[in-house]
């Protein structure tokens, strides 16, 4: 019983962590782009020269 006195401390920081890094993803917009990658596989086009933006 007394490793649950460190058990559930370090749980909760990697919980945190996690969701400290989940919110920075979110703000950085590292998931702007969902459904250019499923429409761009179903093209018959080959990216060997992906275009400028």
């Amino acid at each position: 019983m007394e490793i649950l006195g460190i058990l559930i401390p370090v749980s909760l920081f990697m919980g945190g962590v996690g969701l400290v890094a989940f919110i920075w993803a979110m703000r950085t917009r590292q998931f702007d782009d969902p459904e250019g990658d499923a429409n761009r596989i179903l093209t018959g086009d080959w990216d060997d020269r992906p275009r400028p933006d």
